[in-house]
């Protein structure tokens, strides 16, 4: 990483067998989350027989960060690109869910060779980065990352991602989405990505040429449904499939589908009638 070319032990789930008969997916996780958020879907995708990736992004997750190296958007792209150029080497399979959706983009775009298709799940892209946060001064930014961490605001926020979970579940995944928190860099880390800025994706979209799978829950109610549509129409080879009763993390919520979708779209037979197994409407026909 960077000029002095040091390297960062990176967190990921890496997969049992790799081969050079199939691309690799690799797993993106949701703004300031980590790799655990696949650990319902990974060993589905395993079972299905494809080469998954669950991959932690720099400054989240449980990579370590103790150099305190710079985790902006730039930073991010850079450190996925060496890794998949160190172990992967042929072009993969990205998935990104919500905010990870916004990374996938960024960096289909600056690396186009890299990406073989697109996976966007829920995607979140149209948000102008971190807006007015990046001008916080740093004493209030921290203080505003303090709370991010607290327990009550994640479960709040889990209590949104989440359609028809029982109480102790989200529980159970609150506490797991803040542990990467609990690490000393972390806020370091957030701070950091807060003040440069974030992603913005908005005028790169179109710039997209790989063919793209658009998942998006029936009851999302972070990601509106228009904002999905609007996605659809601006990518020039897209399809959206829904899936039914799942809120903003279907493949938390709903991994049996979620893999099917994937492991479809991998194999090169996306347009396949899953709604005979997971009652999957087909949105194919939408205006664009």
């Amino acid at each position: 990483m960077g000029l002095s070319e040091s390297c960062i032990m990176s967190s990921c789930i890496k997969p049992l067998r790799q081969s050079n008969k199939t691309s690799p997916v690799v797993l993106l996780h949701c703004f300031d989350s980590s790799c655990l958020e696949w650990r319902c879907t990974y060993p589905l995708l395993e079972e299905a027989g494809l080469e998954a990736w669950a991959v932690d992004v720099l400054g989240w997750g449980f990579s370590d960060l103790e150099t305190r190296p710079p985790c902006d958007v730039a930073s991010k792209r850079h450190h996925l690109y060496q890794l998949w150029k160190s172990y992967m080497k042929r072009p993969m399979i990205l998935v990104g869910p919500s905010l990870g959706a916004s990374a996938a983009i960024d960096f289909a775009v600056h690396y186009p060779e890299a990406v073989e298709k697109l996976v966007l799940i829920n995607p979140s892209v149209y948000a102008e980065g971190t807006g007015e946060l990046a001008k916080l001064p740093k004493l209030v930014a921290y203080a505003g990352v303090s709370f991010l961490q607290s327990l009550p605001l994640r479960f709040y926020a889990n209590m949104l991602a989440f359609n028809g979970i029982p109480f102790f579940t989200i529980l159970d995944w609150t506490s797991v989405g803040r542990l990467h928190c609990l690490l000393p860099w972390w806020k370091d880390a957030t701070v950091n990505f807060m003040l440069s800025g974030g992603y913005n994706v908005i005028s790169q979209i179109k710039q997209v040429k790989h063919s793209t799978l658009i998942i998006c829950g029936q009851h999302d109610q972070i990601v509106s449904y228009q904002l999905v549509v609007k996605l659809h129409s601006e990518l020039s080879n897209a399809i959206i499939r829904e899936v039914p009763g799942s809120g903003h993390l279907p493949h938390v919520d709903n991994p049996k589908c979620v893999a099917k979708l994937i492991a479809d779209f991998a194999q090169g037979d996306a347009d396949v009638d899953a709604k005979s197994q997971f009652g999957l409407p087909q949105l194919t026909a939408l205006p664009r």
